[in-house]
């Protein structure tokens, strides 16, 4: 597999792309640069470590949260 990555000017080209995407049948996924987290969130974030690290909390395996997103 190879990661091909396209810088998107506008909202246009965006959608151009993703249907001629669509058109082929194409599996792929939408990332983006921005990500703001407001004090709020990044207090929770902080908290929710801390609880997993102090044995608070419990995870699950990486192959059951991956088949959840497959295809988001």
């Amino acid at each position: 597999m190879e990661t091909l990555k396209i810088d998107i000017q506008n909202d246009q080209e965006k959608k151009v792309l993703l249907a001629f995407l669509d058109s082929l049948s194409y599996h792929y996924r939408s990332e983006s640069d921005d990500y703001i987290l407001s004090d709020e969130q990044v207090k929770k974030l902080i908290e929710r470590k801390a609880d997993f690290l102090t044995g608070k909390t419990t995870s699950r395996p990486w192959t059951e949260i991956k088949k959840r997103y497959e295809g988001v």
